[in-house]
């Protein structure tokens, strides 16, 4: 087997059970690794309607066959659970040197379950398995717990961490490494139900290669191009860059979606910050492209923040925060507490809102108060007072809240609206509406759609729908393999480039088409557990907000999303993927796939599924 150790390793931290479990040739072959192979193994591992944060919950960190090749970006790995905030399934993908360390255990992929009676370390060796008092690291930040870790254990480990958030069960707590964050859904939260602080690898073990000197050949190529104007603007500013354009273009989501443009964007710009802050410029492990940025914080001189755009929207426009050295504090104050920086600013502008409409008791709370939002976020952190009730993010405060405020929360699926207007992005729309994740522009990609030329952004209609299922399976490749989607313009043909690598690697002989039926599988696979863990086609939807108010500025002034238009656009993209037009998946098609139907799946014999 090339690129593969073949085998998972299965950990049961309530009985210190460790059993190692032989992966199929098959089943690499139809999943890959990443986020392919973790949802094969949620299939597999969990249970239906179950609660994420239970100690029987099974949480995974999968790796895949070109993690520790020489390819640039393929440092890469999944972190995979059912969803706290969301209830549906969860992938967070990052890029670290634990990704290398961890393959080197031996393994493709850990699956843990169970829940350690104290704070605890989950060390994972090729010798085995220990588990490591840590005490002493519980209530510190996911830097400084990991400090202390490398300190007892040895500088050869890497460590994956949660923060106080994660501790406290905040349901869009991070898991966090090297100052890098598997992000989005609340994996830190589900990592702090099982008192697991940190999992720390090291190990020697290596793969082999099918076509290890045709493979140096092919990274060095693909290393050349990464560095050249395809991702020039990734290396000079970074996505922060986006903040003006995304303004210009009446894109920028501002005051929790209220408006698309923000008059003091100028202010939070990497331009104007680079006229006051100091920047240093780094890369991921094993990366070639230099993307992140990282800006010197006034409040902690010997700090760094990393600025990228979703923090920079999240915690500035969209709370309507303009000093931006507030903006580096609060995106510092995530990182230290270990927040999800979308759902934390997005969570807080939705208070915001609230609290202005007099909704919410919480007179200090109004866009704009940087002070308010550094105070709201170490509360979320903690889950004291206002942060109890935000700690659950959007969606369920709403429902606690109620008067209305369920209309303006910015969720799909529970998951918090990253930074692009819907209504002036209307094939992004329907990308939030039928990603199985919820409302994600990593997992769909059509954004990309609406800033061609191939589509009217303002105005839905049947043209988004072939190239938003091409890129949400894009995206589900790239995540499988896993690459850094910041090449995607670096290739001439993104399929057959991903199959070249395959074949270097894993030794397949797989064609583009082929790779389009995987692509195909995995993202019917997390359809299939979203099914199973009790979801219905009414998720598929986005908030009124969107559907009944017109933007009221930029230049997609006067748009808004017609409702049975955009039910009429998902029921047509459920078709196009062989699904019933409600969205349902007929079990036919699941066993044409190969994917593994789990106990207790509704059965589906019965559904109607119109061909595309």
């Amino acid at each position: 087997m090339f690129g593969y150790h073949g085998r998972y390793l299965r950990v049961d931290l309530t009985t210190e059970d460790v059993v190692e479990v032989a992966l199929p040739a098959d089943v690499l072959q139809n999943f890959i690794g990443g986020v392919g192979l973790g949802t094969w193994l949620l299939l597999n591992e969990g249970q239906p309607l179950s609660d994420p944060l239970a100690s029987e919950a099974p949480l995974i960190f999968a790796f895949s066959p070109l993690v520790g090749s020489p390819l640039t970006t393929s440092a890469k790995f999944a972190v995979m659970a059912k969803s706290p905030l969301t209830q549906r399934i969860n992938d967070s993908l990052s890029s670290s040197s634990f990704a290398i360390a961890g393959k080197k255990t031996g393994y493709d992929a850990f699956v843990i379950v169970g829940a350690a009676s104290n704070p605890t370390c989950l060390v994972i060796e090729p010798t085995g398995c220990r588990f490591v008092a840590a005490d002493e690291c519980w209530g510190q930040s996911s830097e400084r717990a990991a400090d202390l870790l490398r300190e007892q254990l040895g500088k050869q480990f890497r460590v994956a961490s949660i923060g106080v958030a994660g501790e406290n069960l905040v349901r869009f707590a991070t898991v966090s490494h090297e100052g890098r964050h598997a992000a989005r859904g609340g994996l830190g939260a589900v990592m702090g139900s099982k008192r697991l602080k940190a999992v720390a690898v090291a190990g020697d073990r290596t793969v082999e290669y099918a076509h290890p000197h045709k493979l140096v050949d092919y990274s060095r190529e693909l290393s050349r191009k990464s560095f050249g104007p395809a991702t020039a603007k990734y290396r000079e500013l970074g996505t922060a860059t986006n903040l003006l354009t995304f303004n210009r273009l009446g894109t920028l989501p501002t005051r929790n979606f209220q408006a698309s443009t923000f008059e003091h964007a100028e202010d939070l710009s990497p331009e104007a910050m680079l006229t006051t802050h100091s920047r240093t410029r780094a890369s991921c492990a094993a990366c070639t492209i230099g993307c992140e940025h990282l800006y010197s914080d006034p409040e902690s001189p010997d700090a760094a923040v990393r600025i990228e755009y979703e923090n920079l929207f999240a915690l500035g426009p969209l709370c309507g925060v303009s000093d931006p050295d507030a903006v580096l504090q609060a995106s510092r104050l995530c990182d230290e507490l270990g927040l999800d920086t979308i759902s934390a600013g997005a969570t807080i502008a939705f208070a915001m809102e609230c609290a202005e409409r007099g909704l919410i008791d919480a007179d200090h709370l109004r866009f704009g108060d940087a002070q308010a939002l550094h105070q709201t976020l170490r509360s979320i952190a903690t889950r004291q007072g206002l942060g109890e009730l935000l700690s659950h993010g959007t969606r369920s405060a709403s429902r606690e809240i109620g008067q209305g405020s369920e209309d303006f929360a910015p969720h799909v699926k529970g998951l918090e609206i990253p930074g692009y207007e819907p209504r002036a992005l209307q094939t992004m729309a329907l990308g939030f509406a039928v990603t199985a994740r919820g409302a994600d522009h990593n997992r769909s990609g059509a954004y990309q759609v609406d800033f061609s030329e191939s589509v009217d952004r303002l105005h839905a209609s049947p043209a988004m729908i072939p190239p938003a299922i091409e890129t949400e399976n894009e995206a589900s490749l790239f995540d499988s393999l896993i690459l850094c989607k910041f090449l995607r313009g670096v290739f001439d043909d993104k399929f057959m480039a991903m199959a070249e690598m395959l074949r270097l690697t894993a030794g397949w002989d797989v064609s583009p088409d082929e790779l389009h039926r995987t692509a195909e599988r995995i993202v019917t696979a997390k359809k299939v557990y979203n099914i199973w863990q009790g979801w219905s086609p009414d998720e598929d939807m986005l908030p009124k907000r969107f559907l009944t108010e017109q933007l009221p500025d930029g230049t997609g002034f006067g748009a808004t999303i017609d409702e049975s238009q955009l039910r009429q656009l998902v029921c047509e993209y459920n078709r196009a993927r062989g699904w019933s037009d409600e969205g349902w998946i007929p079990n036919n098609q699941l066993k044409v796939l190969q994917i593994p139907i789990p106990q207790d799946y509704p059965s589906l014999e019965g559904s109607s599924s119109a061909t595309s």
